[in-house]
């Protein structure tokens, strides 16, 4: 992952420090902003899903494997809906998911 667009992800998730998406709106404009959003926009979404299983009292089970380009395959399974959710996953993007408050005490050891 480009340097840039992970220090972008990793402020857009900063509640200390926000980036204001309005305020720096010529930084989401280039090919790097646009890739920061998708990140940050699906591991969002990702830790969402991972607080409100254990806002349930819930467990979401991680399950990974890694494919020949080198992407993590992460499969959560949701008790709460007898579901799963399926994402794939870049190494450096599965660090930043790990930084997320909650995320490592939720999958415990499964990270």
């Amino acid at each position: 992952m480009d340097p840039f667009v992970r220090r972008l992800v990793e402020r857009l998730h900063d509640p200390a420090r926000p980036l204001s998406r309005n305020r720096h709106f010529h930084t989401f404009d280039t090919p790097e902003g646009r890739m920061a959003l998708k990140v940050y926009r699906r591991l969002n979404s990702i830790h969402k899903d991972i607080l409100a299983c254990v806002k349930e009292g819930r467990r979401a089970r991680l399950f990974r494997e890694v494919d020949a380009e080198g992407q993590h395959r992460i499969e959560l399974h949701f008790e709460r809906i007898s579901g799963r959710r399926v994402s794939h996953l870049k190494a450096a993007e599965l660090e930043l998911l790990a930084q997320l408050p909650g995320v490592r005490d939720a999958l415990e050891g499964d990270l």
